[in-house]
C-alpha cells in the first residue's frame, strides 16, 4: 500500500514505472538503513522507528512524482515530511546538519543501487529523484537549524533568568559595604561580591556551553563529588542573609548528609528557581528545603504553604513559558521551572510536584546519587 503523505491508498494517478518504484520501497530502506547504521555517526544506536522517521513516505512521495498524471512535481512539494524529519533529528537524535545531509546521500545511493535493473529510470526520471532530495535536504537542514536554535534560546534565556539571584546578593552586599559600621563587616559584606561574582562568570560559562550545545535537550553538566545537604544549608543561609531588612520569611533545611556526583552550579540553580517561587506563592509562611536518600536516589526538595497549584495544571506548569491562573499576574518569565526539570532530567532524573490546600505544595528533584552513567555530555571535575 502506498505511503505518500496525500493518503493515496489506492495509488491514483500512479504510472506503471512508478508503481514498480513504489514496490521497491522496503528493500530501498532496509538497505539505507544499514548504510546509514554503518556510516552516520549516531546512528547505530537509535531505534528502527527513529531512525526510518518519515522517509518510508518521502519515497512514495517521489514515485507519485515520476507519475506524469499526478500533480506532484517532486517528492518535497505540497508537504512538510521533510521539515518534520529534520525538526524530530534535531529533537530525538544526536545528530548535527551534516549527518542529516549524510543520510539524504545514503537515500539517494540506496535509491540507485536497489533500482538498477528493476525499474527503468531515464534521464528525467532522475532529475526528478535529484531535485526531490535535494529539496528535502535543504527543508530538513532548515528545520533541524530552528529547532536548535529555539532550544539554545531557551536555554540561553533560563541561564539569564537565573543570573538575577547573584546580582541581588551584589547590589545589597555593595550598599552594605558604603554603610557598614565596622571594617568585618565591610569585608564579609566583599567576600559576597566576590563569591557571587564568581558564579555569575560560571553561569556565563555555562551561557556560552548553552548556546553551542550539540542538542538543546539536556543542560551543560559539570559533575564534581559533594554532599547535598551542605548545599541545602548553604541555600538557607543565602536567602536569609539576602532578606535581612525586608519581608520576614523563615527558611528551614533539614534532612540528612547525602553525598554523591551532581553538578553544583546547576542544581544550586535548580534550587533557586523552586525557592523564588516558594517565596513568590507561599503567603510570606516558611519555606523548607531538605535533602534525603532513599535506595540509591538523591530526593531534593523545596515546601511552601499557601494557595495550592490546580491538580490539572501539575503537568503544563513544567512546559516553557506556561505561565497561567494567578501566576500570570506575577512577575517573571515562566522559564523556571522548565529549567528545573531539565536539570533533573540531565541528571537522569525527574521533577514532580505535589500540591493541596491541606498538604501545601512540595517540588522535588528526585535523582541518582551518582548520576555519571546516566548524565549525558557531562564534564567531570574532581
Amino acid at each position: 500500500m502506498p505511503l505518500a503523505t496525500d493518503q493515496n491508498i489506492n495509488g491514483r494517478g500512479l504510472s506503471s514505472k512508478a508503481l514498480q518504484f513504489s514496490s521497491l520501497r522496503d528493500t530501498v530502506m532496509d538497505r539505507w538503513e544499514r548504510e546509514v547504521r554503518a556510516r552516520v555517526e549516531g546512528a547505530r544506536e537509535l531505534l528502527g522507528p527513529v531512525l526510518t522517521n518519515t522517509l518510508p513516505a518521502f519515497y512514495d512521495n517521489i514515485a507519485e512524482a515520476l507519475s506524469p498524471a499526478h500533480p506532484r512535481k517532486d517528492g518535497a512539494s505540497d508537504n512538510n515530511a521533510s521539515t518534520a524529519h529534520g525538526s524530530e533529528r534535531a529533537r530525538l537524535t544526536q545528530f548535527g546538519p551534516d549527518q542529516v545531509v549524510h543520510e539524504y546521500h545514503l537515500f539517494r545511493e540506496a535509491i540507485s543501487d536497489v533500482a538498477e535493473g528493476r525499474v527503468e529510470l531515464d534521464a528525467a526520471d532522475w532529475r526528478i529523484i535529484d531535485r526531490s532530495i535535494n529539496r528535502a535536504t535543504r527543508e530538513a537542514v532548515r528545520a533541524f537549524a530552528a529547532i536548535q536554535d529555539e532550544l539554545r534560546s531557551k536555554m540561553a534565556a533560563a541561564l539569564s533568568h537565573d543570573m538575577r539571584t547573584p546580582l541581588s546578593v551584589i547590589a545589597n552586599s555593595a550598599q552594605l559595604i558604603s554603610v557598614a559600621p565596622t571594617l568585618e563587616m565591610a569585608r564579609k559584606a566583599a567576600q559576597k561580591i566576590e563569591s557571587n561574582t564568581q558564579r555569575l562568570d560560571d553561569m556565563m560559562g555555562e551561557l556560552l556551553d548553552a548556546l553551542t550545545m550539540h542538542t538543546g535537550a539536556t543542560v551543560p553538566l559539570s559533575l564534581s563529588r559533594f554532599n547535598a545537604f551542605d548545599l541545602v544549608n548553604e541555600m538557607r543561609e543565602q536567602y536569609c542573609e539576602s532578606r535581612k531588612g525586608g519581608q520576614e520569611i523563615q527558611f528551614e533545611a533539614v534532612g540528612e548528609t547525602v553525598i554523591g556526583h551532581w553538578c553544583r552550579g546547576s542544581m544550586r540553580r535548580a534550587l533557586e528557581n523552586l525557592i523564588n517561587n516558594a517565596i513568590k506563592y507561599g503567603d510570606n509562611m516558611v519555606v523548607r528545603i531538605m535533602a534525603r536518600e532513599a535506595r540509591g536516589r538523591l530526593m531534593l526538595s523545596v515546601h511552601n504553604e499557601g494557595n495550592p497549584i490546580p491538580e490539572d495544571r501539575h503537568n503544563r506548569i513544567f512546559d516553557y513559558l506556561t505561565r497561567e491562573g494567578e501566576a500570570a499576574s506575577r512577575p517573571g518569565w515562566g522559564i523556571g521551572l522548565q529549567f528545573v526539570k531539565a536539570v533533573a532530567e540531565s541528571h537522569g532524573g525527574s521533577v514532580t510536584v505535589d500540591s493541596s490546600p491541606e498538604m501545601g505544595t512540595t517540588f522535588l528533584i528526585d535523582v541518582p546519587v551518582d548520576c555519571r552513567p546516566y548524565a549525558r555530555d557531562a564534564k567531570a571535575r574532581s
